[in-house]
């Protein structure tokens, strides 16, 4: 029996790409942004080799883990861009983004369909944009619809205007209508409740791009394996190659899932998302909140550590920058950790820069001797494996 766990830290970013300019994100560095908080303490991650990879700085001697720099191949810096490379899928062409805010024909037809006005239809912070329309939404029963520099379509509503499950109906229609040339990677339900300033609840749902192409997942689960997940991996390939999906509410919640799967008998792989570093610390430009959070991490892993089966591997990794300390509350073009380890897997092995989050993806397969055809990316499985 093998289990092989992915833990994706949701924006941990390690510095510029060197298309970063592209993307006006050049100096950007999220561990670089925490890591000199009094708030980071993260032995475990360091033990692994976090700081021994490529222009990172501070590493150890000896390191347990084996280590890289990965690049990102696809033409974006977003969530869904970034975990379909991750699982094999590279995207050459970048997901619509709408800075003008969407066209008039899309939100003519969204409100034909709902049978609800829209507010705002522009960029915007997701806490801000509550504070500016969410009187004139309970006045009037118009959703809030706005967008950031990711391809999202995002609605906005007050649980007690607009039900939780209606506000996902509507999500669903806008769905239907972002495809084709408009079809934007997400689609998020935003409930919030309470009074002025209002209050963002945990009711948040993804609606995702179905994937265009087999990922690693959905070849796992045709070969007869288990495919496992936790947190919003489940939206972020809108349920497609899963057996099993496990919802969280925080980052605490996503590990204390994983520690409890790492207990249960399983063959196959366990896909982790933990997505308070991006939603509640990277967006909000919060660095010590941000390094606590990576702290509070540290201290899960040493337990996740402490109980890993002989047959069990582990790769930490990230699915693009969001870096806290710059003007910027938008993702960043970074480059992403790739730590892995296991009693099967080498001590000490310096990968060097590779260009490709989906060589996590051959290396998995190959794992699991499933064969990588019709998926993108090149295994490092035999340079790391004993």
């Amino acid at each position: 029996m093998k289990r092989f766990f992915i833990i994706v830290l949701d924006s941990c970013g390690i510095g510029e790409l060197p298309d970063a300019n592209l993307w006006h994100d050049e100096g950007s560095n999220t561990l670089g942004a925490i890591r000199n908080n009094p708030a980071f303490n993260c032995p475990n991650l360091k033990k692994l080799g976090l700081f021994n990879i490529d222009d990172v700085g501070g590493g150890i001697d000896n390191p347990q883990g084996a280590f890289a720099r990965l690049g990102e191949l696809s033409m974006g810096k977003d969530t869904t861009i970034g975990h379909w490379e991750i699982a094999g899928l590279v995207s050459p062409k970048a997901l619509p983004t709408y800075p003008n805010g969407f066209p008039k024909e899309i939100i003519d037809e969204f409100e034909k369909r709902t049978g609800r006005k829209t507010l705002c239809n522009k960029p915007y912070s997701g806490t801000e944009v509550i504070k500016d329309y969410g009187e004139e939404h309970i006045k009037t029963g118009a959703l809030i619809v706005y967008t950031s520099a990711d391809s999202v379509f995002q609605i906005a509503a007050h649980e007690e205007v607009v039900p939780v499950k209606e506000l996902y109906r509507y999500c669903e229609i806008a769905r239907e209508i972002l495809v084709g040339d408009h079809g934007v990677g997400r689609v998020i339900a935003r409930p919030f409740t309470g009074e002025y300033p209002f209050t963002r609840t945990a009711n948040r749902h993804d609606f995702s791009l179905v994937p265009p192409k087999e990922t690693m997942k959905k070849k796992k689960k045709n070969s007869g394996y288990e495919t496992i997940s936790v947190g919003k991996i489940y939206d972020i390939f809108a349920g497609k190659g899963l057996s099993e999906s496990n919802r969280t509410c925080s980052n605490a919640n996503g590990m204390e899932v994983t520690l409890k799967l790492q207990k249960r008998d399983f063959n196959g792989l366990c896909f982790v998302n933990l997505v308070d570093f991006d939603m509640k610390f990277g967006h909000r430009n919060d660095v010590e909140g941000y390094a606590k959070a990576m702290t509070e991490f540290d201290g899960y892993l040493g337990e996740f550590l402490e109980n890993m089966r002989d047959e069990d591997a582990l790769i930490i990794t990230a699915d693009h920058g969001c870096d806290p300390s710059t003007p910027s509350t938008d993702h960043s073009r970074e480059y992403v950790p790739m730590l892995m380890c296991g009693k099967n897997i080498k001590s000490g092995v310096n990968l060097g820069t590779r260009f490709g989050f989906c060589d996590i993806s051959a290396t998995v397969l190959e794992y699991f001797n499933v064969d990588k055809d019709k998926t993108s990316g090149k295994s490092f499985l035999s340079e790391v494996i004993k």
